[in-house]
């Protein structure tokens, strides 16, 4: 059975996001990273960089597959994790701290609202 935080919403691609003011932490969840088995390689955007939701934002390899993240909410990449870059194994042990993508300054705060709970989410995956 997958983790998954009450605090966060999340999107049918897997993607979890947290809100904090206007910046959105995010990252992949714990079933998502469970089916992707152990994650060797992490490609990140740049700082700066303009991002649109449903667009591909990261890159994660693993032993199984090389998969797309996409952007949850458009904005623009204000951090990246570079620990997980250097340690793509965090993202395995620990996806919703250490385990973290990138921050996004959310250009459309609405586009939160159309996100799944983590109730919604639960039963996304069968959770329920």
């Amino acid at each position: 059975m997958s983790n998954v935080p009450a605090n966060l919403r999340y999107t049918e691609q897997h993607e979890w996001v947290k809100i904090d003011g206007g910046t959105a932490l995010v990252g992949i969840t714990d079933f998502a990273q469970n089916a992707l088995g152990d994650i060797t390689f992490v490609e990140l955007p740049t700082v700066d960089q303009d991002v649109q939701q449903g667009n591909e934002l990261v890159v994660v390899e693993s032993t199984k597959a090389a998969s797309d993240v996409y952007a949850p909410l458009s904005g623009k990449v204000v951090e990246v994790n570079s620990a997980v870059e250097d340690e793509p194994e965090l993202i395995n042990a620990d996806p919703f701290n250490r385990g973290w993508l990138v921050k996004i300054k959310v250009s459309d705060p609405a586009q939160v609202e159309s996100m799944m709970s983590a109730e919604d989410y639960q039963k996304h995956i069968g959770n329920d």
